[in-house]
């Protein structure tokens, strides 16, 4: 078993991936931060609402995103890419990767702010934020649109 400052950072391959990559934090021993909400596991986006409203034919329906944690590492394999974290509030730690698009380069400031995961991108207006309400994930992707997910697996 390896510590987390001992497991490379991973990044987005180029192009995205087409299958998910093997885990990041598989081989991980240590424990989650104080401060940190357990996100771990495979999750789905059941539900999409914007402003406030059901949207029941909306893309992301479907999508699936998993997401690793030890200490304060978040790792969210989803969409093509790999977004690996600390959420110590810095750039230099936070995701430095691509955007879904697989080109734009994007640094993200990633934190964990009483029990939600905030993620801050640097020069753009948007926060994205991803808590627990009862045995769901919910993901508000700014001002876009808010998401419910259900837990598919442990990891």
């Amino acid at each position: 078993m390896r510590s987390v400052d001992e497991i490379p950072v991973a990044h987005t391959p180029e192009g995205g991936w087409k299958e998910f990559p093997p885990l990041v934090l598989a081989d991980c021993s240590d424990e989650l931060s104080d401060d940190a909400v357990d996100m771990r596991g495979m999750w789905e986006v059941t539900e999409i609402r914007v402003d406030d409203e059901v949207v029941e034919d909306h893309f992301m329906i479907g999508h699936m995103q998993r997401i690793e944690q030890a200490a304060n590492r978040v790792v969210v394999t989803a969409g093509g890419v790999v977004h690996d974290m600390r959420c110590d509030g810095t750039v230099e730690n936070g995701v430095n990767d691509v955007d879904a698009d697989f080109t734009r380069e994007i640094s993200v400031v990633a934190t964990f702010e009483d029990g939600v995961h905030v993620l801050r991108p640097v020069d753009m207006p948007v926060e994205v934020r991803r808590y627990l309400e009862g045995s769901k994930l919910v993901w508000e992707y700014g001002p876009f649109f808010t998401a419910h997910l259900e837990k598919n697996s442990d990891l």
